[in-house]
């Protein structure tokens, strides 16, 4: 039996709390494509699947956002073409949507697929997590290269 009124609304605050925490113990350690520190992505807006402005990821992590990129106007409109509208602000998730410049934590197999269609935004290394070597090869990644020469 579910408690009534505001004891139930306390409870449910608590175990979003806890589960909040518990998710950020599971989190991988924090380390970019060259197993260095991970680097900010960017906190305008605020970005990653833990809405820490990093890239950082787990197992709940199913989207693998690890990769930090710039994203572009043809990227996103790539994007909404395959179904995932980033442009479109949706208030209830507290996300603005995003404009052409802004940088954003990518889930890894986006940006392959973008790559293959020939409109992968820019990517900054030091910003993307290790992680996202297990789904696009490191290659790939400094071909679009925005912070190595």
């Amino acid at each position: 039996m579910k408690p009534s009124g505001s004891s139930w609304t306390r409870s449910k605050r608590a175990l979003a709390r806890e589960g909040t925490r518990r998710n950020t113990l599971r989190m991988d350690e924090s380390l970019n494509v060259f197993d260095e520190t991970l680097e900010p992505c960017g906190n305008d807006p605020v970005t990653g699947f833990y809405r820490d402005g990093c890239c950082n990821t787990s197992d709940d992590d199913r989207g693998s956002h690890t990769v930090c990129v710039e994203v572009t106007q043809a990227f996103l409109e790539f994007s909404r073409f395959r179904g995932n509208d980033l442009m479109t602000p949706a208030p209830q998730f507290g996300f603005p949507g995003l404009s052409a410049g802004d940088n954003w934590c990518l889930c890894a197999s986006r940006w392959l697929e973008a790559y293959e269609f020939d409109c992968a935004p820019r990517v900054h290394l030091r910003r993307t997590h290790k992680h996202a070597l297990k789904i696009v090869p490191l290659e790939k990644l400094k071909e679009h290269a925005a912070d190595i020469n």
